[in-house]
């Protein structure tokens, strides 16, 4: 079971870790307000370094070195499954200086020689894949949810870490959410810079993954993305910049999210579900080509709280009556609300059986309809804060 107390560092050593806090929050400022950050941080997060050790549970597992350094320790125990995917993080520059997934997770590891206590935490590390996250299927979705799950399953594993590209991050991460059955937490990181960077922000977000899934707080509390000193929930998180290391937000703001009862998994890959952006005067054969074409579920990225106009508010309604339909919006924060009338008001499509999404926004309000679809589930069992 997952360790229940954890130790705390001498005042020397916080006073250390706090001060390359603050170091870093000096080089990263963080504008968002203050309640789009998350309470569920661990204490200290931005390592000096790391030690980790893993045994060799099969091919595909990497016994990371272990190195003696001085300097107090972070505070962490227990035994860590790192499932390493690529994305940036895992990326370097080729010789034209595109960045390219190439880094194994052994090698993601090793910046973190130092930090923490080898005597208390094992760090095991699993390569999954070395994908880009944008080219990422829903293939590829299922394997890295099948793969935590097998994680999470084993007796002496006391949390799971998966280093992922930042483009799609929030959709893996729900999914893995929404599927995840074990009080065990899960942290999903990456970075903003590559790993041959001069100062890449990778080593730091993966320690803070680490200590997200060994804080004893976050157990029954599922599956979160750990981010440039930010602990986020998956339900509601969304990258919130193209370019920024602290590239992520939350749209639940301090409130912890509903999560609905983990489901069984089923594979999402052979699930078909639309994305359809609204915009004045967007027509009607956006959603009726999508149907044609063999979509089973429609999300509608709305306006506002959660509007659209009349020629395609019709073809929404009369698509709810074959497919489940979603109803989001393209604004960053706030819920979608069914407040306004008219044809296309978020209010008459509610009363037409369209489902609201609440705080999700389109990327998740559609790994969450693929995954109802999949298991024969309600959809508006999956979206409970739109109650």
């Amino acid at each position: 079971m997952h360790t229940s107390t954890m130790r705390r560092s001498a005042c020397a050593g916080l006073a250390l870790v706090t001060s390359a806090f603050l170091l870093a929050s000096c080089q990263n400022p963080d504008s968002r307000p203050e309640e789009e950050t998350s309470a569920a941080a661990p204490e200290s997060s931005a390592p000096q370094s790391a030690t980790s050790s893993a045994p060799a549970a099969s091919e595909e597992t990497t016994e990371t070195a272990t190195t003696e350094s001085e300097g107090p320790r972070a505070t962490a125990e227990g035994h860590v499954v790192v499932l390493s995917t690529g994305g940036t993080i895992a990326s370097t520059h080729d010789k034209s200086g595109a960045v390219v997934p190439t880094v194994t997770g052994s090698k993601l590891v090793e910046p973190l020689s130092g930090t923490f206590d080898k005597d208390k935490l094992t760090l095991e590390v699993k390569d999954i894949a070395k994908l880009d996250s944008s080219a990422m299927t829903l293939d590829d979705t299922d394997t890295i949810i099948e793969a935590v799950n097998k994680e999470l399953r084993r007796d002496d594993v006391d949390g799971v870490v998966v280093t992922h590209g930042t483009d799609s991050m929030e959709e893996t991460a729900i999914a893995v959410d929404t599927f995840q059955d074990s009080d065990k937490p899960v942290a999903l990181t990456g970075a903003m810079r590559p790993f041959d960077d001069p100062d890449p922000d990778g080593p730091d977000n993966l320690a803070l993954a680490v200590k997200t899934v060994t804080d004893p707080s976050n157990e029954g509390r599922g599956t979160f993305i750990a981010f440039a000193d930010h602990v986020i929930p998956a339900r509601g998180a969304f990258k919130s910049d193209t370019t920024k290391a602290d590239g992520f937000a939350n749209n639940n703001g301090k409130k912890q999210p509903q999560r609905p009862k983990a489901l069984k998994h089923q594979p999402l890959g052979n699930t078909r579900v639309d994305i359809i952006a609204a915009y004045p005067g967007a027509p009607a054969d956006l959603i009726q080509r999508s149907l044609d074409s063999g979509a089973e579920g429609i999300v509608v990225e709305g306006m506002g709280a959660g509007n659209i106009g009349d020629e395609l508010a019709q073809a929404a309604k009369a698509a709810a009556k074959k497919v489940p339909v979603v109803l989001t919006t393209r604004v960053d924060h706030g819920p979608v609300e069914g407040i306004y009338g008219g044809a296309g008001g978020g209010a008459t499509l509610a009363d037409a059986g369209v489902i609201s999404s609440g705080t999700l926004r389109a990327p998740q309000a559609r790994m969450l309809l693929a995954a109802a679809i999949s298991t024969d589930t309600d959809p508006a069992e999956l979206f409970p804060d739109a109650d």
